[in-house]
């Protein structure tokens, strides 16, 4: 059976929690598109989410990638279009690590794209119901590192793989007055469709397409 492997991290910036990682692990074990869901998660450190993932793409070998993150202040279900070779870090990681306009990679491209059909998932999600929306920007922390070392190792390999940024849960949201959050339900019923179109979705392209 081919695998799909999610990923999330663990809480950061004093949170006690981190909603990315409640979502993958909700979905681990599961079975989306004839393909068992694997979670992993990922630390929220420069290098040490590398070796993570490393490790995970090995031992998995999957056939679709979803990584995930939390953006507090997002409202929606962001799917990430580009990752940049750079980390500048506005607070520390969970090491006490800061880089500052320091390469992902050293001698890297300057960016890659998403491999997952973006434009299909989010036209998908929205008919559903769902808050959803491509982003031109993962940011620069951990995050954004994550997606450039997943997209940069899987270069030329036949595996559909990006990065979903998805807002705080409601318990986080009540500590940060006027932050938008969806429930904990509601992310796993969107990230399983999400999932089913990562891994059978033909792209929507400008000027026509079809979402299959």
């Amino acid at each position: 059976m081919k695998n799909i492997l999610v990923t999330g991290f663990e809480p950061f910036g004093g949170e006690t929690v981190n909603p990315s990682w409640e979502l993958a692990r909700a979905l681990n074990g599961e079975l989306i598109a004839g393909m068992r869901v694997v979670a992993v998660e990922l630390p929220c450190v420069f290098g040490a989410a590398l070796a993570r993932l490393d490790e995970a793409l090995l031992r998995v070998k999957p056939a679709v990638v979803l990584a995930i993150g939390q953006a507090g202040g997002r409202c929606d279900l962001s799917l990430e279009r580009v990752a940049i070779n750079v980390d500048d870090a506005r607070i520390p990681d969970n090491a006490g690590a800061q880089p500052v306009d320091e390469p992902v990679v050293p001698d890297g491209p300057a960016a890659y794209f998403s491999t997952l059909p973006i434009k299909a998932i989010v036209a998908g999600l929205k008919a559903a119901g769902y808050p959803a929306s491509v982003s031109q920007t993962a940011g620069t922390f951990v995050c954004n590192h994550v997606f450039y070392g997943l997209q940069h190792r899987l270069r030329g390999q036949d595996v559909r793989s990006g990065f979903m940024h998805i807002p705080y849960l409601p318990e986080q949201a009540a500590r940060h007055p006027g932050a938008p959050s969806l429930p904990l339900p509601t992310l796993v019923a969107a990230a399983r469709q999400a999932l089913e179109l990562a891994a059978t979705a033909q792209e929507i392209r400008a000027g026509g397409g079809q979402l299959d």
